[in-house]
């Protein structure tokens, strides 16, 4: 009679750990990673799948920039080498973050979260905004500042979200000691708090972004219009996020969707980031400079050929006493007729 017990914990045990092998886990796993390979809570697998993209495609992208800074001879593009270098790494960061909110929760998972999830964002939305100060002045006089005031200016920007992510995290470990195993809306809402800055930097994007279509120059507001679509798609994603994060807890009585509705906001954003903005900026770095060597190579032709016009209208009247002057300015030939004296009249005649 007492082995009938024993017997059957072994089996439900064997079922137990039988299920987490076909459910994609080995028996040996540390419980914290069950959401990196459990088939069961499918979410995290497809978002470590999204991720994993992510960070190659950042890499490919940052070479491929790098590559490519040889061949900018615009003086104006190259300048923004720097902010999209530093944009892409902040980006690659997102997806690298997303694996923490999949793996369970433990102290250095909850700090990791709760100080890089700001500061990553911030890093982006501050390149994005010294893109946009950069193309306001480009669509307004056609000449934009230098590199490494635009990245300083950045840097400047991106350093306010780092203090005060710092300051919030300790004041929060200080305060609550067991957080990362607290369920209360308290820090929940405090996590949305201490990113304020980062949706201030988000609006002044978009203001920003839309200052760049009232400008003369229009060959600028394409770049100013991609960075109006992103900042509006990131608008859209954080009132997403946040709506579900601090509301939707209460309403499911639990903290079950907190970490993938985290998850899900950093993998849409990056991606975002990665497809409508950086992808074509990259590719129209050197189409631009196509554009402008031909249209350089064609100029010159035609200011030929009017030289030639104009002499062909010299030749064509050779008998009325006059004398064609030809001063060819680039762009603007110009022909004076004079008279001629005289004694120069006279040598022609002979």
């Amino acid at each position: 009679m007492f082995h009938i017990p024993n017997l059957g914990f072994c089996l439900l045990r064997f079922s137990s750990v039988a299920s987490l092998i076909f459910g994609g886990c080995g028996p040996n796993l540390d419980s914290l990673y069950y959401n990196l390979c459990d088939l069961g809570t499918a979410w995290g697998v497809v978002l470590e799948a999204f991720a994993a993209a992510g960070i190659v495609f950042s890499f490919v992208l940052f070479i491929s920039l790098l590559a490519s800074l040889p061949f900018i001879k615009n003086p104006n593009q190259k300048n923004a080498v720097a902010l999209n270098a530093s944009f892409l790494f902040c980006t690659a960061g997102l997806f690298c973050l997303t694996f923490s909110f999949i793996v369970g929760k433990n102290f250095s998972t909850c700090a990791s979260r709760r100080f890089l999830f700001g500061v990553l964002f911030g890093g982006c939305f501050s390149c994005l905004l010294m893109q946009c100060v950069r193309l306001n002045i480009l669509a307004r006089r056609n000449g934009g500042p230098q590199a490494w005031v635009l990245w300083l200016g950045a840097l400047g920007l991106w350093l306010v979200e780092v203090v005060i992510n710092t300051e919030w995290l300790i004041i929060t470990v200080v305060r609550h000691p067991q957080l990362p195993l607290n369920t209360t809306t308290e820090p929940i809402r405090d996590f949305v708090m201490a990113l304020i800055y980062v949706m201030v930097l988000i609006l002044a994007v978009v203001v920003a972004s839309l200052a760049v279509m009232a400008g003369k120059y229009a060959e600028w507001k394409k770049e100013g219009a991609l960075i109006l679509v992103i900042s509006l798609i990131s608008v859209g994603i954080w009132v997403a996020w946040i709506v579900m994060y601090v509301y939707g807890n209460e309403r499911t009585g639990g903290p079950k969707w907190d970490d993938p509705t985290l998850a899900i906001a950093l993998v849409a954003n990056a991606w975002v980031f990665i497809a409508v903005y950086t992808i074509p900026q990259i590719c129209c770095l050197n189409t631009e400079n196509d554009t402008e060597e031909d249209y350089g190579e064609d100029a010159y032709p035609n200011q030929r050929n009017m030289f030639m016009e104009n002499k062909a209208f010299s030749m064509d009247e050779p008998g009325q006493g006059f004398i064609v002057i030809l001063i060819t300015v680039p762009g603007f030939p110009l022909a004076y007729m004079v008279t001629p004296p005289p004694s120069y009249l006279s040598l022609a005649s002979v």
